[in-house]
């Protein structure tokens, strides 16, 4: 097991890299010689598991020797029964108690895993655990609680404080020119969120937010979109000279990738149209200039982030429908998929039918 390959380099200590490149290789891994023991070893019958938590980082060289297998996130229904059946125990064992002591209901396990992490395997949640048992073994000690004791998640609230995450899709979506786009970081899937605004002053497009070359022309190729299509789209004011604004929070985490276009195009239309992008809907895919949705990748990941943040509908392109057998049937079942193959028919699952009125010139 070679674990975190993604994490080496080559300095003046040294370059692992090389070296792995010849213990990997089964042309020649058969006399891999050990110059520390000075001997020659035959490694040709050794199976290496190496461990990466992204695949940008590792040497491309050392990549194309390897067999990528591509561990996704867990369920919250998968998340519950690993923190049941085995992270409970460790815990318990961990600070001092037993099982007939100290016990948790599925809604507090529930109530952890939703309002205190936000990841795609477990670590935090074991963390999580850990800290609310130390408080509760505490309490056992102290004589101000007496075993056995029931973990509920009125609980959970009065010993890990106050939940870190919340739904926010329905309040950041309740006003034009916000659309809830669907990326994959080195932790698994994310939802996050594009905003657009528009005013007087010079013009052009302004992006910010830490995006990358890929997001920026995802920006621009939106705009032209939009601007190309404005009567078709229902769009009446005027851009010759207004200044439009594109942002992507959290503005300190950098961001790119090839899955952003039609998120753009949405939050675009949304501020223009006055109409509001609906809070149970979430996308990605990529757009062209005429308006075709593209495929992408982290289907599965997109997925279930979008289900973890409470979303129900998901617009994905035509073309990946192939990648939905990796989804979960649960995460299927939970959520409506809406399959596109032109840009037209992402506004029309998007948008609320209804115009709220334009924002006011800055």
């Amino acid at each position: 097991m070679l674990d975190e390959i993604d994490k080496v380099g080559s300095d003046w200590r040294g370059d692992p890299s090389s070296a792995l490149l010849e213990v990997l290789d089964p042309a020649q891994n058969h006399s891999f010689r050990d110059h520390y023991l000075e001997v020659d070893l035959d490694l040709s019958e050794v199976l290496f598991i190496p461990t990466a938590n992204v695949s940008d980082t590792i040497p491309a060289p050392l990549l194309d020797r390897m067999e990528i297998v591509r561990l996704d996130g867990y369920t919250e229904e998968e998340k519950l029964a690993i923190a049941r059946d085995h992270l409970m125990a460790r815990q318990l064992e961990r600070n001092g108690l037993t099982a007939d002591e100290v016990s948790a209901s599925d809604e507090a396990l529930r109530a952890v895993i939703a309002d205190y992490t936000r990841e795609a395997g477990v670590r935090n949640l074991e963390r999580e655990l850990g800290r609310l048992l130390r408080k509760i073994a505490t309490g056992i000690e102290s004589a101000k609680l007496t075993a056995p004791v029931r973990i509920e998640p009125a609980q959970v609230r009065e010993h890990l404080g106050r939940a870190r995450f919340h739904a926010e899709v329905a309040e950041r979506t309740s006003v034009p020119g916000v659309a809830t786009g669907l990326a994959v970081t080195g932790t698994g899937g994310e939802v996050l969120f594009v905003e657009a605004a528009i005013m007087d002053g010079p013009k052009g497009l302004t992006l910010t937010g830490q995006l990358g070359d890929v997001m920026k022309e995802s920006a621009q190729i939106g705009l032209s979109y939009v601007k190309s299509h404005a009567r078709e789209l229902g769009i009446e004011t005027s851009l010759e000279e207004k200044s439009i604004h594109v942002h992507v929070p959290a503005g300190a985490v950098p961001k790119d990738g090839p899955s952003a276009g039609v998120t753009m195009v949405t939050a675009l239309t949304s501020l223009l149209t006055g109409r509001p992008v609906r809070s149970t809907v979430g996308m990605t895919g990529e757009v062209t200039l005429q308006g075709k949705v593209l495929p992408i990748g982290g289907v599965k990941q997109k997925l279930l982030a979008a289900h973890r943040a409470g979303l129900t509908e998901v617009i994905l392109p035509y073309r990946n429908e192939a990648d939905l057998d990796d989804v979960p049937q649960s995460v299927r079942e939970a959520m409506r998929i809406h399959l596109v193959k032109d840009v037209r028919e992402v506004l029309e699952h998007a948008l609320e039918p209804k115009a709220l009125g334009l924002p006011e010139a800055a």
